[in-house]
């Protein structure tokens, strides 16, 4: 034996004399998830492509945590339908759902049966208030409505004839128009709000609204829209009226951006998507794993989720000509290497 190996022997023999244990694999901490946890994120609508960012941030969250993902939901605007894809994945007992209720109220049988089930529930977007859901994050939909008008009223110089279209009972949907009317009126007192339609994310539905109202108000300087789908129809119609109604929408996507670039949109609040995934996700794994929280309140005692959030704000962009370019959703993939909500 040559002397390191005598002396590597010697070194053993000590340690055991010692009582000396091997070397244990490193703890892998609390933020871990047992091998094949799952965790969803439902939506509807699902090729709006707004949801992408999103699930791609809650993947990478889940990813560092050694998480399973899926990405679940139904391409119809239909609630009924959405409720059917989110009872499909329940079924597979995932640890965590993070869902967009299209509607608050038909959201809350499912929601607490899942919680009641043991499947922890966040809801992002939109929210179902009433529902027993453990937290809700969102852009603040006030902010991002009256970060709105703000754009198209200082554009306008303060003065002129305003539309909106509308997607009714849609929580996110209604509070950004209430927002926006709202601060129009506290702000702005010559803007006039003169017609409103329901274009419920339908490009047809505000193309045809949109030239009804200019028709109607030959006036009409501005038209804003909560979410992209109708501003494809909207910007249309401007572009027909030869430009001078400015598109304010919300939410991007490739087409959006492309025609906020060429003018033809003239902007765009955008949440913060990514955010919304990567703290959305944490959330979700905090409110199936209660264990982990021993807050200074009565929650653990009686028996209730302390992970109780009623509200997280992941930010927003106002997207314009000039920094459009930063929220190509093809261009943002290429950059991270990732194939979005293909893996």
């Amino acid at each position: 034996m040559t002397n390191l190996g005598k002396l590597l022997a010697g070194a053993a023999v000590l340690g055991l004399s010692f009582g000396l244990a091997p070397a244990k694999a490193e703890d892998p901490g609390p933020f871990r998830c047992a091998p094949g946890d799952l965790y969803a994120m439902n939506v509807m609508v699902s090729g709006v492509e707004y949801w992408f960012p999103v699930y791609e941030m809650f993947k990478q969250a889940a990813k560092q945590m050694g998480c399973d993902t899926v990405y679940t939901g139904t391409p119809e605007y239909d609630v009924t339908k959405q409720i059917a894809s989110f009872d499909q994945i329940l079924a597979r007992q995932p640890k965590g759902i993070m869902v967009h209720p299209m509607n608050s109220d038909p959201f809350i049988e499912p929601i607490n049966r899942a919680i009641e089930q043991g499947t922890a529930i966040v809801t992002f977007a939109a929210d179902s208030p009433n529902s027993n859901r453990t937290a809700f994050i969102t852009s603040n939909n006030d902010l991002e409505g009256q970060g709105a008008a703000d754009a198209v009223a200082e554009a306008m110089g303060g003065k002129g004839e305003y539309a909106v279209l509308e997607n009714p009972g849609q929580d996110n949907h209604d509070r950004r128009i209430a927002a926006f009317i709202g601060r129009m009126e506290a702000k702005y007192p010559d803007m006039k709000l003169v017609a409103r339609a329901a274009s419920n994310q339908d490009p047809n539905k505000a193309y045809q609204a949109l030239l009804s109202m200019a028709q109607a108000h030959p006036d009409l300087g501005a038209v804003f829209m909560p979410e992209a789908n109708s501003a494809l129809g909207a910007a249309q119609a401007s572009v027909e009226l030869g430009g001078k109604i400015k598109v304010m929408t919300a939410d991007v996507n490739a087409k959006i951006l492309d025609m906020i670039k060429a003018g033809e949109v003239f902007g765009s609040i955008n949440p913060n998507q990514g955010m919304q995934g990567y703290i959305g996700f944490i959330t979700l794994f905090l409110a199936a794993h209660p264990e982990m929280i021993d807050p200074m309140n009565g929650d653990v005692a009686a028996g209730k989720n302390p992970m109780n959030i009623p509200f997280i704000d992941n930010g927003y962009a106002v997207v314009t000509a000039e920094n459009a370019d930063f929220f190509y959703w093809d261009s943002y993939l290429k950059r991270r290497g990732t194939k979005g909500i293909d893996e």
